[in-house]
């Protein structure tokens, strides 16, 4: 899943680096118009004036849309990967801690607050990742999700890199690795 700002195109381009031919893709856009551009889209809206607005419906549209994945793609939730980056991110570690996925791919993602999850049996490996000069989303808000999805008994992968709030071939390499390590 895309950033505030961004939309399912961007994420989408990286497909050919992500060099797994076998897998499918959902790019999904999010529901809201991105205040500064005609062509971003937000799952939330990130200003202070109405910080978190639309996170319920967001919410809820992307549990339907995964729940829905297994009778339009035949993959089950079992083997599904959640991934997103920046907002995106904060999206997959709220949506993706409620659901029985394969696993959550975290990208200099964030915690949104009060984040519920679902029983512990059933809470996903997940990796995250994050860039140590992001001056968009600090690398605190990594260690703390880190600290949050470990403190659920969950096996979290985790790496930095030298880098501010961007996808890297680096990034791409760790999370190729991980989707194949995940799903065989």
């Amino acid at each position: 899943m895309h950033g505030w700002g961004a939309n399912a195109e961007d994420v989408a381009s990286l497909l050919p680096f992500f060099n797994l031919p076998n897998y499918q893709f959902v790019f999904p856009n999010a529901p809201f118009p991105y205040p500064h551009s005609a062509t971003g889209r937000a799952w939330y809206d990130l200003r202070m004036e109405n910080i978190y607005e639309g996170l319920i419906t967001s919410q809820q549209l992307l549990i339907d849309l995964l729940q829905s994945l297994e009778s339009s793609t035949g993959v089950p939730l079992s083997r599904t990967i959640l991934s997103g980056f920046s907002q995106g991110g904060a999206m997959t570690l709220d949506v993706g801690l409620k659901l029985p996925l394969a696993g959550l791919i975290v990208m200099s993602g964030y915690l949104h607050p009060d984040v519920v999850t679902a029983a512990k049996s059933d809470l996903p490996p997940t990796l995250i990742m994050h860039g140590r000069a992001d001056q968009v989303v600090p690398l605190a808000a990594a260690l703390k999700a880190r600290e949050f999805v470990e403190s659920l008994g969950v096996a979290v992968n985790y790496h930095e890199f030298d880098m501010g709030h961007e996808i890297s071939p680096q990034m791409l390499k760790v999370l190729r690795n991980f989707v194949v390590n995940v799903i065989g």
